[in-house]
């Protein structure tokens, strides 16, 4: 099992599916949380959005891409992409969320939830080729 389970590890998209589901419980825990603390969807949405984005870079940087930034310094230029890279999925899911709860009146963990599988997709190819660059051939 412990061969599997680096043998699954070598692989970056297991990596990305596995820590996306992360970054994604992190999006999702932290929206019903605001939620239930009775924020407003789109400011719910919105700060949820910017946690797992942080959460995101950092994992993906680290654990996924394996980025050979090794200082402060190395990591600007690909935060800066990273952060380019998911406002434009941002726009995609709070556009989302908000077409399939207000219009569609879908329940809105559903909407956001639906949305994820978009915005997974998109941020690993951005991730993949245009962010996590850095030592790579």
């Amino acid at each position: 099992m412990k061969e599997l389970i680096k043998k699954l590890y070598k692989n970056d998209v297991v990596r990305y599916v596995f820590f996306g589901g992360c970054t994604t419980m992190v999006n999702l825990v932290s929206f019903y949380i605001l939620r239930k603390a009775g924020t407003e969807l789109n400011t719910a949405n919105l700060i949820s959005i910017i946690l797992a984005i942080l959460f995101a870079y950092v994992v993906n940087s680290k654990y996924v891409f394996q980025d050979k930034c090794e200082t402060l310094k190395d990591h600007i230029k690909p935060f800066g992409k990273f952060i380019g890279a998911r406002l434009a999925t941002m726009v995609i899911e709070v556009g989302g969320v908000w077409l399939l709860v207000e219009q569609f009146h879908m329940n809105d963990m559903l909407g956001k939830f639906a949305t994820q599988f978009v915005v997974l997709v998109l941020n690993y190819i951005f991730s993949k080729f245009l962010v996590f660059t850095t030592g790579k051939k």
